[in-house]
């Protein structure tokens, strides 16, 4: 009878033993953040979206300009292809084809320059977003903060009081300092909204 009852007692003793450090381990704090709406939410995320305007602005007004000249030699050649003689028909054809192909080049070179410049200012903001990220969750206990802005991300479900984005928002611009110091260019974060749209040539 003794000897049977040690291994319930024992068993009695260890489910004791691991629920008690169940109750006492700390539970664990998960957060979400949108990283790229928080960078492009912030003053100087703002800041840099307003400069990046400003700088690609007259680049996309003159690629405008030269894709409307295009489109004007295009329709000449349309209303005068049954008319127009045939040496100026090739020589409008071969204009429109060279000033379509130059316009792909320098649209492509300028989307180039804009992606480049937007991902200089990206990895600027984010290393300073990093690390009011990593001061909110030490201060706060969590546990896990996971970025949900990309579509890879696997994360199926996002209750939203777990959401800190706008806390990272409020905690960077309170300690980022004068907004004027911000870096003169744009996130490339936030989607079409935060830089000027380049216009791409029309196929003739």
């Amino acid at each position: 009878m003794t000897i049977k009852a040690l291994p319930l007692c024992a068993l009695a003793i260890a489910a004791a033993t691991f629920t008690q450090a169940q109750t006492s381990a700390p539970p664990t704090k998960v957060g979400v953040i949108h990283i790229q709406n928080a960078i492009i939410g912030t003053k100087d995320g703002q800041k840099a979206a307003n400069d990046l305007q400003a700088k690609f602005e007259p680049k996309r007004k003159e690629l405008e300009k030269r894709q409307a000249d295009i489109a004007a030699l295009q329709d000449q050649l349309n209303r005068g292809r049954n008319t127009m003689a045939a040496e100026a028909r090739e020589k409008l054809i071969r204009d429109i084809d060279q000033q379509t192909k130059a316009l792909n080049r320098s649209t492509e070179d300028a989307q180039m320059e804009m992606d480049q410049e937007q991902n200089r200012v990206l990895q600027d903001l984010g290393q300073k977003m990093m690390a009011v990220i990593d001061k909110y969750a030490r201060d706060n206990g969590y546990t896990l903060i996971l970025d949900v802005s990309s579509p890879q991300t696997p994360v199926l479900y996002i209750s939203s009081g777990i959401d800190i984005t706008a806390d990272i928002v409020k905690l960077y611009d309170a300690h980022a300092g004068p907004v004027s110091a911000a870096p003169a260019a744009a996130p490339a974060a936030t989607p079409a909204a935060a830089r000027p749209a380049l216009p791409a040539a029309k196929k003739k």
